[in-house]
């Protein structure tokens, strides 16, 4: 059925989603807007940071049970006293 009030081009009255979301960073997204008009493909050289991926995985190991860790080897009384300068930087900071 054609409605001759609608447009050729209307199909379903919403826009359409996008395929991918762009970079925030303004330089990435001239980079990508450029290598999508010309066709270029450099989505990989783009995503590398220099990070040695190994690396990266190993760091975020340990600094899942950092925490944990340093609580279970702390006593009650360094705890309390740790919870106590936390409190009044807090505090002191709301007061200036």
């Amino acid at each position: 059925m054609v409605d001759p009030a609608r447009p050729a081009g209307w199909h379903h009255g919403r826009m359409p989603e996008r395929s991918r979301k762009r970079p925030a960073d303004l330089n990435r997204l001239a980079a990508s807007i450029v290598a999508d008009s010309t066709d270029e493909d450099d989505t990989d050289e783009l995503a590398d940071d220099g990070k040695d991926p190994a690396a990266v995985a190993l760091g975020r190991k340990g600094g899942l049970k950092g925490g944990k860790a340093r609580a279970a080897k702390l006593t009650p009384e360094q705890r309390s006293e740790i919870a106590k300068r936390a409190a009044q930087a807090r505090w002191s900071a709301r007061s200036t």
